[in-house]
């Protein structure tokens, strides 16, 4: 069960279940979000990106996903995203060989967005990502 924490104004929460159907619900969230925002244009982005950590999350973690979109009123044309899991370690990024099939996701974080980072949680970790919105 997907349940909404938070969608007041210019923000919105969700907690996902640990499951498979959990990447594509969290993508489909997301962009229908940020079409209700008018924020069309970075909706692929965003949804990829998502689908990335939301995708570690599952691999590495146990328990439920949180995701959260901000559109921070003190930072203009800023969207914040956020990730949460109850792994309290971080991620690291790699370097993927060209026949792996993973270890790309944090480089494809780092050349997507604004900046990212993590920072631990009560249970875990959050990671976050900003990018540049109209």
């Amino acid at each position: 069960m997907i349940r909404v924490i938070d969608t007041e104004g210019d923000c919105a929460a969700w907690t996902f279940p640990a499951d498979p159907g959990t990447v594509r619900a969290a993508r489909s969230a997301v962009r229908d979000r940020l079409r209700d925002w008018g924020l069309d244009s970075v909706g692929d982005l965003t949804a990829l990106l998502v689908s990335e950590l939301v995708t570690n999350a599952l691999r590495y973690a146990t328990g439920p996903v949180g995701v959260r979109l901000v559109r921070p009123s003190d930072l203009d044309g800023v969207l914040l995203v956020e990730v949460s899991d109850r792994l309290p370690d971080f991620p690291h990024e790699r370097v993927a060989r060209p026949d792996d099939e993973g270890g790309r996701g944090l480089q494809l974080l780092d050349s997507a967005s604004r900046r990212w980072g993590a920072r631990p949680g009560d249970e875990g970790k959050t990671v976050w990502f900003e990018l540049a919105v109209p």
